[in-house]
């Protein structure tokens, strides 16, 4: 028993895994949970801001949207609900998107 001991203690001790990500070809050592934080969003989620990687902006979409307009000429609805229109007259709506 005192041989199994003393090849116990005669160990090396573990070395700690270093991690490592690549971000614009620039290669850098990040801590495991950087490490994970990388590898979940994908390296090119990722852009470098002074000697700091942070993750790039969203972009924002510009949606559009058309909205019922009053127009020289356009529907007339049934019972006002916009699923069942019933004529066309003067001085009705029409779907139009707004100018911007």
């Amino acid at each position: 028993m005192s041989e199994f001991l003393k090849a116990f203690q005669n160990l090396p001790p573990l070395i700690k895994k270093k991690h490592f990500v690549t971000i614009q070809g620039k290669t850098v050592e990040v801590s495991l949970e950087t490490s994970l934080a990388v590898n979940k969003h994908g390296t090119e989620a990722y852009m470098w801001k002074g000697d700091k990687f942070v993750l790039k902006p969203k972009p924002k979409f510009k949606t559009t949207y058309r909205t019922l307009q009053k127009d020289a000429r356009g529907y007339d609805f049934l019972d006002g609900d916009i699923h069942w229109p019933n004529k066309i007259i003067d001085g009705g709506v029409t779907w139009q998107k707004e100018s911007e």
